[in-house]
């Protein structure tokens, strides 16, 4: 797996039972997944030499993240090296154009949008669909709210085109919430969809996911559904994709995001569905037919913990265990960072109120924005 972070970390611990051997490369010995795996290389995944003496001897490469150069992934397969998910899928994840192009082209629902060539070009997109605020994304290297401004005015608009990379304009969705929809697929073509979840975001980072979304209307998840299901089979996505959603004020969806590995949208799975998202990313890459993605629960609830100021872990396991004796905690190893995900809880139940409560209390003890 190239990419030490934290999402290598747990799809290491879902491969342990199968006996797979998990070879990692990663930034520092320090990262997340580093701390765990046994075998870790060191090094820079935009080097090819690099890639490619990390590959020798792997039967599969997968990712915990959308950066290796595309080129790259193409000389890895010409090697002889399988990658899953190849690069002519990856690409409509490393790059939002490429995406919104592909999207639109077998007919997915999008936000109007448009590459920009400057910010007075922003205002003549602004003028076709109806007016400022617009959303500005660098089509390439965004996370978490990173890459991305929302702009009210052309003035506004010249700081995205600091980044020497194109920028993607997009109108701003009057939205009701943001969902998820999130299936894996193997090379063979077999797929399995998780039920769709809502997702709160804070300042550009999730936050919340409740699974499934409450009162989603049964028709519009199918839809969701299938469109996830689709838009993996007309790109050739192999593993885990996490397709963001709006869900508008006039009751349609329209494609937010692509991931291509897990997700945070689906951490709930660990302990919320029969097989989890990192199980099922596991079964794809290496070809085993996959596992049921149907919840256990009626509810099943996510926080991140986000970092913050920590009181003594220990003590806060004590608080958090002995209140909540169900509660699962997941912590990263990560190094404290106001505003960094360092790991998240879940919780579930069949009273929806109580298993965010249980939640939302869980993620505040740990960062240390409550005491009791």
């Amino acid at each position: 797996m190239v990419g030490g972070g934290q999402l290598a970390r747990m799809t290491h611990e879902a491969g342990i039972p199968l006996g797979i051997k998990f070879k990692l490369l990663s930034d520092t010995p320090q990262d997340s997944a580093a701390q765990v795996v046994s075998e870790v290389v060191v090094g820079d995944y935009r080097d090819l030499d690099t890639l490619r003496a990390f590959a020798h001897g792997c039967d599969v490469i997968t990712f915990d993240h959308e950066h290796v150069p595309t080129e790259h992934l193409r000389a890895l397969e010409a090697d002889g090296i399988p990658v899953r998910p190849g690069p002519d899928a990856l690409v409509h994840a490393q790059d939002k154009g490429v995406m919104r192009t592909k999207l639109t082209e077998i007919g997915a629902p999008c936000p109007r949008h448009r590459i920009v060539a400057d910010p007075a070009d922003v205002a003549a997109f602004a003028e076709e669909t109806g007016g400022f605020p617009v959303v500005l994304k660098t089509v390439r290297g965004g996370y978490d709210g990173k890459g991305v401004w929302v702009v009210r005015s052309e003035a506004d608009a010249a700081d995205p085109f600091r980044a020497g990379v194109a920028v993607l304009a997009e109108e701003k969705v009057d939205f009701v919430r943001e969902l998820a929809a999130n299936i894996v697929r193997s090379p063979h073509g077999q797929a399995v969809a998780y039920p769709v979840v809502e997702s709160i975001q804070v300042d550009g980072v999730c936050d919340t996911v409740i699974a499934p979304a409450p009162d989603l209307d049964e028709r519009l998840a199918g839809e969701a559904q299938q469109l996830a299901l689709r838009i993996a089979s007309e790109l050739g996505v192999v593993g885990h994709l996490a397709v963001e959603l709006f869900e508008t004020q006039d009751g349609r969806i329209l494609v937010n995001e692509l991931a291509m590995r897990p997700h945070n949208s689906g951490h709930w799975t660990q302990d919320g569905a029969i097989t989890s998202q990192f199980a099922n990313h596991v079964r794809a890459v290496l070809d085993l037919p996959l596992g049921d993605p149907r919840p256990r629960a009626t509810w099943t609830v996510m926080s991140n913990v986000l970092g913050g100021d920590y009181p003594d872990m220990y003590q806060a396991y004590l608080h958090c265990m002995a209140r909540d004796p169900q509660l699962k905690i997941h912590m990263y190893g990560k190094d404290v960072k106001p505003g960094r995900k360092v790991g998240h809880v879940n919780t579930y139940g069949d009273d929806l109120a109580d298993v965010r409560e249980r939640a939302r209390h869980a993620a505040d003890y740990l960062r240390g924005t409550i005491t009791e």
